[in-house]
């Protein structure tokens, strides 16, 4: 069975690891294993920090507890070094779980300042606490063995790590093309990944939970290796390092876990001696030669070395929908001509500015429903209301009978509304495929270790061929594999619909989809319209351009000003003066 072109690299890094004790001297082979220890860190880092978008400063905090967890169990319980594995692990993970459901609700630069508080305050904790042996630490940790054989020879230590690393590579890859995975990448986006069922903080707390594990795992053996815990490895500054190897090597990819402690270490190794050697005197030299460098290396490639490296190396293929699946779930459509959605006396206020006030409509199941009006007359804020990303002031919204305005976004993507957005919200380095199939998200059931441990294959067959399957029903199927930030205005609209269709939803919403576009392609999307509306979905849609509208719709509802001047069919629309004054601003005698 031939190897997929995309997989040699790996093979062959694989292949060097595991002969290098035998090819290399004793001090690479130790590098080679300090790599490898802060590759652990640096995978939980991409998945925290590249994925979803959190700045860690505090990731050498956990490597610590899992290393004191480790030595204190030995000391105090008298448990075998192997023992106390799962409680480094689960020290590691309640702490993340706990600090990441308090750091994950900031936003910004609290953010970033919330994670070197409690890397901060873990540190000092640790140099404290009375029973932790001060800043001098603890002494006399057991080595690690196995079978009588000692693991704290460099090159045997150094084969454990990688292998360790190799199954969280394997692992974090699968996670990432899972549909917990797409999530996950969308994370960046949390008001499009609301609106499609996704509990994003709940996602980014699992995230967080993660990148815990890994760092406690990474402590857990610089324990029995060192023999020796002590707080200055677990200061800030040792955080700052491994966020800044993970920058270095790309936090967009696994690969740049390994990349960019490889390349910092194997520097700060070369440098520490031949800087020293050549200027004859002691100091800091090397430092800020090992500064010049890198600024030189991220001028090159600005997105770390991963990224720029995989320009010459054959390129992982895109996920690919198969040619048949079970069907996903589907919900019951409503009874054409029944009230689907109801909209009575709703407001919404900012402080002193009414933005909306006392709006009342239907959308009745099967039809194509404009709300339109000039810039600024109140349609996105409506829309908004109506898919609960901001809550009324006034009034309320029904979906088929049930009230729905004091529920979040998720809540109501569940109950079957899904919508596009006024402002393109795509995953521009995502497919088009995997774009769609972040509208599937409700569809499914599989979780984050599901999708870790490939537990999760079937279903993501399902949601992928559902995807191709909205594409090809659209008119984008062709380009599935196209990543969505190089397709035109026009066609990025069209993915968001195919995206929200893949949602199966009772209501489709669609934020001003015609914005931006040119003729041709408003008569397009006018034609898909038409399409979908003969398959029985019903559409709300927001927009300001009546031309566009005008031929669609089966029925107008005109709002100025943040109130409702004028409803019907659009004969009636287009002939009412409040209307006429609204777009034309009034006719002299």
């Amino acid at each position: 069975m031939a190897v997929p072109a995309h997989r040699i690299p790996a093979l062959v890094v694989a292949l060097l690891i595991v002969l290098a004790p035998w090819m290399l001297p004793v001090w690479i082979v130790t590098l080679l294993g300090y790599v490898g220890l802060y590759s652990i860190v640096c995978l939980g880092l991409v998945l925290l920090t590249g994925m979803v978008g959190i700045t860690s400063f505090g990731q050498a905090a956990f490597v610590g507890l899992g290393a004191y967890v480790s030595a204190l169990s030995i000391i105090h319980l008298g448990l075998s070094p192997w023992l106390t594995l799962p409680l480094s692990l689960a020290a590691s993970g309640l702490a993340g779980a706990l600090i990441g459901w308090l750091t994950i609700r900031l936003s910004g630069h609290y953010l970033v300042l919330g994670t070197m508080a409690w890397g901060l305050g873990l540190f000092y904790l640790f140099g404290n606490l009375q029973g932790l042996g001060g800043f001098n630490g603890l002494s006399g940790v057991p080595r690690l063995e196995a079978a009588g054989l000692s693991l704290v020879e460099p090159a045997r230590f150094m084969l454990l790590v990688w292998a360790l690393l190799a199954i969280l590579l394997a692992g974090t890859t699968t996670l990432i093309d899972s549909r917990a995975g797409r999530a996950i990448r969308a994370l960046r986006d949390p008001v499009m990944v609301e609106s499609f069922g996704v509990q994003s903080a709940s996602l980014k707390l699992k995230v967080f939970v993660a990148a815990a594990l890994f760092a406690g795992l990474a402590g857990w053996l610089h324990a029995h290796y060192l023999g020796h815990v002590s707080p200055s490895p677990f200061g800030i500054n040792a955080s700052v390092d491994y966020l800044f190897m993970a920058v270095i090597g790309g936090t967009g990819s696994p690969a740049g876990a390994v990349l960019g402690p490889a390349v910092v270490e194997s520097l700060r190794t070369l440098l520490r001696d031949a800087v020293p050697a050549l200027q004859g005197v002691g100091g800091n030299y090397e430092a800020i030669v090992f500064g010049a460098l890198v600024i030189l290396l991220l001028q090159r490639a600005s997105g770390g070395l991963a990224p720029y490296l995989s320009r010459w190396l054959p390129q992982r293929p895109p996920p690919r929908a198969p040619a048949a699946a079970q069907p996903l779930p589907t919900r019951k459509p409503p009874s054409a001509g029944s009230a689907l959605l109801e909209v009575r006396g709703l407001g919404k206020r900012f402080g002193g500015l009414v933005a909306l006030q006392g709006v009342d409509f239907n959308v009745p199941a099967g039809e194509i429903v404009a709300l339109i009006g000039p810039n600024g007359a109140g349609k996105s804020t409506l829309f908004n209301l109506v898919t609960g990303v901001l809550p009324p002031s006034e009034g309320e919204v029904r979906l088929q009978g049930q009230r729905i305005d004091t529920l979040p976004p998720r809540a109501i993507a569940a109950r079957g509304v899904a919508r596009t957005f006024q402002h393109v919200r795509l995953r521009a380095n995502m497919t088009c495929l995997e774009n769609v199939a972040i509208g599937t998200w409700l569809r499914g059931r599989a979780g984050v270790m599901a999708g870790a441990l490939a537990l999760s294959r079937e279903e993501d067959t399902q949601c992928l061929f559902e995807a191709q399957r909205q594409l090809d029903r659209v008119g984008l199927g062709a380009l599935a594999s196209a990543p969505a930030g190089s397709l035109a205005l026009g066609q990025q609209r069209v993915l968001e619909i195919a995206r929200a269709l893949a949602a199966d939803p009772s209501l489709l919403m669609l934020d001003e989809p015609a914005a931006g576009l040119r003729l041709r392609e408003k008569q397009a999307l006018a034609t898909l319209l038409r399409e979908l509306k003969s398959q029985g979905v019903t559409v709300l849609v927001v927009e300001h351009d009546m031309d566009f509208v005008m031929n669609l719709v089966d029925r107008m509802v005109v709002l100025q000003f943040g109130t409702k001047i004028a409803e019907g069919t659009p004969d009636v629309v287009r002939r009412d003066p409040r209307v006429i004054e609204a777009y034309l601003g009034g006719l002299d005698d």
